[in-house]
């Protein structure tokens, strides 16, 4: 794994690093070399006084929320495959949904017991 430099360290050496880049795409540039997210990438390009408009950021901004959006859904996808492959339903409260009591409420074991299950059996 990558040890990102500390911010100080960062803008300093950024300003010889911008001279000399000859890519297409600056943040990603910078991103990529710093060990950043773009987001970061962007308000350390303009502290060092480099020029980006707000429209690229909006649309940055909005290109992430969308990916995380994206694996999100993947993840759901997954879960609720692994879930119909065991027998068990899920919600947005339980993991697994293991039945009703005669009251008609659900039971079963929530995300965060489910974690915690996981958690306990990848230590041993």
């Amino acid at each position: 794994m990558k040890k990102t430099l500390k911010r100080e360290y960062r803008l300093r050496s950024a300003k010889d690093w911008i001279k000399t880049y000859s890519g297409n795409n600056v943040v990603k540039g910078y991103s990529k070399k710093y060990s950043v997210d773009k987001l970061c990438t962007i308000k350390e390009l303009r502290m060092i006084g480099f020029e980006i408009t707000e429209e690229y950021e909006n649309q940055l901004q909005k290109s992430l929320e969308s990916h995380i959006q994206q694996r999100l859904l993947l993840k759901k996808r997954r879960e609720d495959e692994l879930n119909a492959l065991c027998g068990y339903k899920s919600d947005e409260y339980f993991a697994m949904i293991l039945g009703y009591t005669s009251g008609g409420f659900l039971y079963g074991v929530t995300h965060e017991e489910m974690k915690k299950i996981k958690s306990e059996t990848e230590i041993e």
